[in-house]
């Protein structure tokens, strides 16, 4: 403390004990005597009311407190005074509003003791006021108030369903969380036990979570079940947890997500693919009929038709002896030839008749043959030993894939060498098509114009198989087909974990 009072020139703070702690304090310290009259302050108290020792000092201590808590605060000193508290005992602590000296007013913690000071034995009462400024804890609590009014009001207009639960109650819940359980005002949600909210069979998972979530674990599992609206309807959710620390204590907030319309279209958009796939099935069905008959006209009809007719002018060139149109018959002939081997031609691509009468490894034998002398490449063919317990549908995929794979061989893949395997394991039996070519770009399924390679997936799809491409850029590709030997009636609703281009292998699998 600074100067001594002029109205007290026998008050020495330098003469008391702890005078010079009390003055080197950062605790804002004021001493009156018995009229409320400031006879000394510290300098931590000059700073906090803005004035210095010379301008307080003889003044009412009424100079610190609003006008309209000066009566209210003379009423405290004086029932403190004649309290008959012990010397040096601090009163306890109390909340008032003070004012600097500039007039702005602000909120102080304040706790009195009387002290007795004097000399010759003429000790005289005085009272210490310890201040503490609390603007910056006022500061932080209003813009705390704030900050939880404005996050309130986002959880409240959240479009998504929040609860927060207090040991398995209960204590907030968002108007989308009332939303979803159709409650009104005089149903509230709050109270009420996160068991009973949710149908039996998920309790026991919601309830290993929350432990999780409780304990300090941060990637807890997505809590799915059931919950009865109000009206009585039901509907499928999804509870993702997460700890929240509140005053000491740890709740649970809950984000809840109403999935019922999710698993509906998802219900529908299975439904859809599997009448999509069954349609698909049906085409190809279709068309492989269609297809077998009309090479089989080509064959029969047309075929034995063009024969007969090249018969026909050969016997008659030779009956007639006419030399001079030797030239035009023979060119006739000729071209009987071509339009055979065309017709045989088309027939075959359209349907290879010996997939019919001679089974799936001489068809692919033939495909391998006839592919190997048009493109001048080597073909090695390795087929299971028997093909007779593979299924007609299947057959037909094999053959066509196949066939397409080695098109992709012709267009794409500057290849010199291609393996075909066919092997039967256990009731499935697995295709691939090998070539030391260039591979197959990344994400080739995906590329536009991949219709080929598109089509080889689908037909595997449609008939429950699981379908990739191997490769390594550069060092040939792969394409790998997995076929139940027996369908079932029903497809599979996606491809295998298998169907894309594996770029980092080197080998089938």
């Amino acid at each position: 403390m600074n100067a001594v009072s002029p109205q007290d020139q026998s008050f020495d703070l330098f003469s008391v004990p702890l005078g010079g702690i009390i003055r080197a304090s950062h605790e804002a310290i004021v001493v009156i005597d018995e009229q409320q009259v400031v006879v000394a302050l510290n300098p931590a108290a000059q700073e906090m009311f803005g004035c210095t020792a010379e301008q307080a000092l003889g003044s009412s201590l009424a100079r610190f407190i609003p006008a309209a808590s000066r009566s209210a605060h003379a009423a405290h000193v004086h029932e403190f005074a004649s309290s008959g508290v012990l010397e040096c005992q601090m009163a306890n602590r109390r909340r008032i509003t003070a004012v600097r000296a500039d007039g702005e007013t602000f909120p102080v913690e304040i706790a009195l003791s009387r002290v007795d000071f004097g000399a010759d034995g003429r000790a005289r009462r005085y009272f210490a006021a310890l201040l503490r400024d609390l603007s910056l804890e006022r500061e932080l609590k209003d813009a705390l108030e704030t900050l939880q009014k404005r996050l309130r009001a986002v959880l409240e207009l959240a479009p998504i369903a929040l609860w927060i639960a207090d040991a398995d109650r209960v204590v907030f819940a968002n108007r989308a969380a009332a939303r979803l359980f159709g409650c009104d005002a005089d149903q509230p949600l709050i109270g009420r036990s996160v068991y009973e909210m949710l149908e039996p069979r998920a309790h026991a998972h919601l309830r290993q979570q929350m432990a999780r979530v409780l304990a300090g674990d941060n990637d807890a599992e997505v809590v799915r079940g059931t919950i009865a609206r109000a009206d009585g309807s039901r509907r499928e959710i999804e509870i993702a947890l997460a700890a929240l620390p509140d005053h000491g204590r740890t709740t649970v907030q809950m984000v809840v997500a109403d999935v019922t319309q999710r698993r509906d279209e998802a219900i529908e958009l299975e439904r859809s693919r599997h009448a999509l796939r069954q349609l698909s099935a049906s085409v190809v069905e279709a068309r492989e009929a269609e297809r077998r008959r009309i090479a089989r006209e080509l064959h029969d009809e047309l075929g034995q038709r063009l024969t007969a007719l090249k018969m026909d002018l050969s016997g008659l060139a030779a009956a007639n002896g006419l030399k001079d149109t030797d030239k035009h018959l023979a060119g006739m002939l000729t071209m009987l030839d071509e339009t055979v081997a065309s017709v045989r031609r088309i027939a075959g691509d359209l349907r290879p008749l010996m997939l019919d009468d001679l089974g799936l490894n001489a068809a692919i034998e033939w495909l391998a043959t006839d592919a190997s002398r048009r493109l001048g490449i080597e073909i090695e063919v390795q087929l299971t030993e028997d093909d007779s317990q593979v299924d007609e549908r299947v057959a037909i995929a094999v053959y066509r894939m196949v066939q397409e794979a080695l098109t992709n061989v012709a267009r794409h893949a500057k290849a010199s060498r291609v393996e075909i395997c066919l092997k039967q394991k256990g009731d499935a039996l697995v295709l691939t098509v090998q070539d030391d070519g260039i591979g197959f770009p990344a994400r080739a399924l995906q590329r536009e114009g991949s219709y080929g390679l598109l089509g080889m997936r689908e037909r595997t799809r449609m008939l429950g198989g699981r379908f990739a491409l191997v490769t390594v850029p550069g060092q040939g590709g792969c394409v790998v087909v997995h076929l139940p030997l027996t369908p079932a009636d029903e497809t599979r609703a996606e491809a295998g974990p298998d169907d894309t281009v594996a770029a980092e292998r080197g080998e089938p699998s």
